[in-house]
């Protein structure tokens, strides 16, 4: 599986009913957050290595009934403390 963020402008007072319809519909979402600054929320998915990014992205995202636009943050390696040389 591969991570991707994904920070979600909405339409203004509809941030929290994005999020509840990212939730309710996004098998692929692992979690969302309500953010500050230029995105109003931020979402994290996990999809498989040879799913396509921009059709994911542009069918099951930004066609959410409140979503006015959306940037893309695609991961390569993820580190943890138990990667930390001995």
């Amino acid at each position: 599986m591969r991570a991707i963020y994904v920070q979600i402008k909405c339409a203004m007072g509809e941030a929290y009913r994005v999020a509840r319809q990212a939730v309710d519909q996004i098998e692929e979402l692992s979690e969302i957050y309500s953010t500050s600054g230029q995105y109003d929320l931020l979402a994290k998915f996990y999809l498989d290595p040879g799913q396509d990014i921009g059709l994911f992205v542009t069918d099951r995202v930004q066609t959410l009934p409140g979503v006015v636009d959306t940037y893309t943050l695609i991961t390569f390696n993820a580190f943890n403390a138990e990667q930390r040389p001995k």
